[in-house]
């Protein structure tokens, strides 16, 4: 349904995906399964709170740690594995080696019936110094569990620990941590590295690695921060994200639940997850193609008045692969066109020969008319023949490295990105580019691609929390289509195959379809994305 997101609404019994979060209680209230509660009624997802130890603390110290015994945790689990199977299974505070052992033998259990995944914040202390873990538990951790991990998340002395290293930084733990089994890691540092302005997190997971930055919250109210951290991520896999995406919404769901902290105690009070988080677009973070982050160059909110081309222009985005092609959609009215010339598996002098021809003829066209020629791919290119601007995909970006990336940012070029999921976004965030695509929105058949349709939900969601322009892309055949993604806020709505072979007869139709857009209701913004791979 559109525009609604089913996890946070659903009402049926059963529906709600389950969690189960293997932890501590705090008589305090503030971390442990309290705050992994709070976490995950964000989510809208139902936590079952298995208690591996109890904690006698509260605001300003842990006094007393006790285990459950390993029999009682495994009565738990076993009462809760055919009543209400879990998505994801999350652990926090455990007692001890015995119990994490418990812990790796139920997962295998679950795994036999389907996937489950599982989510290891290793609590090996408290932030008021107590100890929770000996030499025996950080070895089950490292033998038992990390290599059974979908995604682990210490902090960066956890990871230290865990991965035994003295040396080296967070990237350089993860990939320690990732040696010794876990799927993905996330060494979650807020306010502690890096940088005294920013809160960072760097991530390495299976489809992306940098670092998650947002500006840091000056938050007195700081207990059960990394609870609520996992228990976020853990929500977000169990509502089928893949594990770089639900460390974005992890990101964004901390945050939040930092600026609701409250005193609830003479110590520092807990923060206060809350459903709604993932519609407040000053909460989508930033985040690095690689290792550095470039502190400079992001700012709270993107200005995109600063793109030397003026918003207005983009609207029906025409995407072609000939110059001839240019011209027709141009002469037809077409102010936005992007020309895409395929580069073959092992291009030759000639076939250079032509693209510059190519280009130069479309820049000229484009030029005459007025209109903006966006050139894919080929950026050098079309630097030197003056174009003005360039949509370059993520994984070419990638390729380009920092110094290609600060090459591309001094050419002057407006620059379009695509993005297909939530890091992608982040991360094209971070070059503060003049528009992000959003796609496939329709199913498409135009290239191979592994993402699912977007759909008009997630197409709302990018507008609401890009702080750019975004161009909606895929599977867009018919002018009722550009209505809709019109009515999404779209800035630009892009064309492939929808001209046909005689532009100027079936343009009026595409413009007039736009306008409907932009004059009707808005359509609604969900809650949370859906996930898009």
């Amino acid at each position: 349904m559109t525009g609604v997101d089913k996890a946070q609404t659903a009402p049926e019994s059963g529906a709600r995906p389950v969690v189960w979060s293997i932890a501590g209680t705090d008589s305090g209230g503030g971390a442990g399964l309290s705050a992994d509660q709070r976490a995950a009624d964000a989510f809208g997802v139902h936590v079952c709170p298995v208690v591996a130890a109890v904690t006698a603390q509260n605001s300003r110290a842990v006094t007393q740690v006790q285990p459950v015994s390993p029999e009682l945790l495994d009565a738990q689990l076993a009462a809760l594995a055919d009543d209400l199977p879990p998505a994801t299974v999350k652990t926090g505070l455990l007692g001890g080696a015995p119990h994490i052992a418990v812990v790796a033998r139920w997962i295998d259990r679950l795994r036999e019936r389907g996937p489950v995944a599982l989510v290891v914040d290793p609590v090996l202390g408290a932030s008021t110094g107590a100890a929770f873990a000996d030499a025996a538990a950080l070895a089950a951790y490292r033998d038992l569990l990390l290599p059974r991990a979908t995604l682990v998340t210490p902090n960066e002395n956890e990871a230290r620990r865990l991965a035994g290293a003295a040396e080296g930084g967070a990237p350089t733990l993860a990939r320690h941590l990732r040696a010794l089994g876990a799927a993905a890691v996330a060494v979650t540092g807020g306010d502690s590295m890096g940088h005294p302005g920013w809160a960072l997190d760097w991530i390495d997971t299976p489809h992306a690695h940098g670092w998650l930055a947002l500006p840091r919250l000056h938050a007195p109210h700081t207990h059960g921060t990394g609870c609520t951290f996992a228990t976020s991520a853990a929500a977000a896999l169990a509502l089928g994200f893949a594990a770089a995406n639900a460390l974005v919404l992890a990101k964004m769901a901390t945050t939040h639940a930092l600026g609701h902290g409250y005193a609830a105690g003479q110590g520092a009070g807990p923060v206060a997850a809350r459903a709604g988080f993932g519609a407040q677009a000053g909460l989508l973070p930033f985040m690095s193609w690689g290792d550095h982050f470039d502190f400079d160059s992001c700012s709270h909110s993107v200005d995109a008045g600063q793109s030397p081309i003026p918003l207005e222009t983009i609207g029906l985005y025409a995407i072609v692969d000939s110059a001839e092609r240019v011209r027709q959609v141009v002469a037809a009215g077409v102010r936005t066109v992007q020309l895409r010339i395929k580069t073959p598996d092992a291009p030759d002098a000639a076939w250079h020969a032509a693209l510059r021809v190519s280009l130069q003829q479309a820049a000229g066209i484009c030029r005459a008319a007025g209109a903006t020629l966006v050139v894919n791919d080929h950026w050098r290119l079309a630097a030197e023949l003056g174009a003005p601007a360039v949509h370059l995909g993520q994984e070419d970006l990638l390729a380009l490295g920092d110094a290609g990336r600060a090459g591309l940012a001094a050419s002057g070029l407006a620059l379009g990105i695509s993005s297909h999921s939530l890091w992608e976004l982040c991360r094209a965030r971070a070059l503060r580019p003049w528009y992000a695509a959003c796609g496939p929105v329709w199913p498409t058949l135009t290239k191979a691609m592994p993402w699912r349709p977007q759909g008009l939900d997630n197409l709302a969601w990018w507008v609401r929390m890009a702080g750019l322009p975004v161009v909606a892309i895929g599977g867009i055949l018919a002018p009722a289509q550009a209505t809709l993604a019109a009515r999404s806020g779209a800035s630009g709505v892009c064309v492939v195959r929808g001209l046909g072979d005689e532009p100027a007869r079936t343009l009026p139709a595409w413009q007039a379809a736009m306008q409907a857009g932009r004059a009707a209701p808005p359509l609604p913004v969900p809650a949370l994305p859906h996930p898009s791979i």
